[in-house]
């Protein structure tokens, strides 16, 4: 269910925005919802997208379902894992946006909406569109039919073509503030502590999404554990051995998602006070977790292993003599 404006805390101007753009009479037909991963982009694509398609005195519609919304995200790897996402399962993806997905929508874009006057299209994350995709999608921003929006979901602006780029108009999206954060915790995670909210906070370099996976999964013990790495180093892997335990033999692919972008935010909050000499040695591991958050959806990592190479390239900004495993 799309969720209403009101509970993007945090990111009302850029829902402001939206809002006044659906109002004029000359609504840009192509969007990029931009800024890290975790500002909560993903919910508010879905809530845009309801909002548009909306026709007067209607309630919000339910996006997932809505005939005249059309999201393009990552697909069931195979058969087997989309038996187990229709069965509500954890369940493993492909790897990008396909060119396939791309054309079904466009054949779509033939017929006028169904229900009213807009169509949105939104694509999560455009980042990850395959090559051909991408020029696909370009012929329909270069010729939108009459009443369709896109919506381009990205973590890494940069990572599109400019010609995708020149042909959106820009909607970015802010790190929350701390008390900004605190309100989104104790919207969604009730159950935590004033400590546990802290700790979310101060972890979570701006982003609701590394704040709320911290509270939810308790991972203030781990976050610890990569505080230590990151300033003392591990040469002899006593610290990678205990952030494997405390992660656990087997960890829910929730919570193994939630350390890595928990590292990424420990790593981007080391950043700022670091000396230049190592700046660039948090810059490289920086790259590499980002590279490993994308891979981890859709690969069937061992998480025993996965943990190690986290902890390697933490302790790998600690000690230059010591090359991430």
């Amino acid at each position: 269910m799309a969720r209403a404006g009101k509970d993007f805390i945090g990111q009302e101007a850029a829902w402001q925005e939206w809002l006044a753009a659906i109002a004029s009479e000359r609504m840009h037909h192509a969007w990029l919802l931009a800024g890290a991963k975790g500002l909560g982009k993903h919910a508010f694509a879905r809530a845009a997208a309801a909002e548009l398609v909306r026709e007067p005195g209607e309630k919000l519609p339910d996006a997932d379902t809505h005939p005249d919304i059309h999201i393009l995200d990552h697909l069931p790897a195979n058969d087997d894992e989309a038996k187990k996402k229709a069965e509500g399962k954890p369940f493993q993806v492909k790897r990008n946006i396909t060119i396939d997905q791309v054309r079904r929508m466009q054949q779509r874009l033939n017929t006028r909406p169904t229900l009213g006057r807009r169509r949105a299209i939104v694509i999560d994350p455009a980042d990850d569109m395959e090559k051909g995709a991408v020029n696909a999608l370009l012929k329909s921003l270069e010729e939108p039919p009459v009443g369709t929006y896109f919506l381009l979901v990205t973590h890494q602006p940069g990572r599109l073509l400019p010609t995708i780029r020149s042909r959106c108009r820009v909607l970015r999206f802010a790190a929350l503030k701390p008390e900004e954060l605190d309100a989104v915790i104790r919207r969604d995670v009730p159950q935590a502590d004033s400590a546990a909210r802290a700790a979310a906070i101060a972890a979570s370099h701006g982003s609701p999404g590394v704040a709320l996976a911290f509270a939810e999964h308790e991972l203030g013990a781990i976050h610890a554990l990569m505080l230590r790495i990151l300033h003392e180093g591990d040469e002899a892997f006593a610290l990678r051995g205990r952030l494997a335990d405390e992660m656990g033999a087997r960890p829910a692919r929730e919570r193994l998602l939630a350390t890595l972008d928990l590292a990424r935010a420990t790593l981007a909050n080391e950043l700022a006070a670091a000396p230049r000499a190592r700046q660039a040695r948090i810059i490289e591991a920086h790259g590499a977790l980002t590279r490993l958050s994308a891979q981890a959806p859709t690969y069937n990592f061992d998480a025993g292993l996965l943990i190690m190479e986290i902890g390697g390239l933490l302790a790998s900004t600690a000690m230059p003599r010591e090359a991430a495993r």
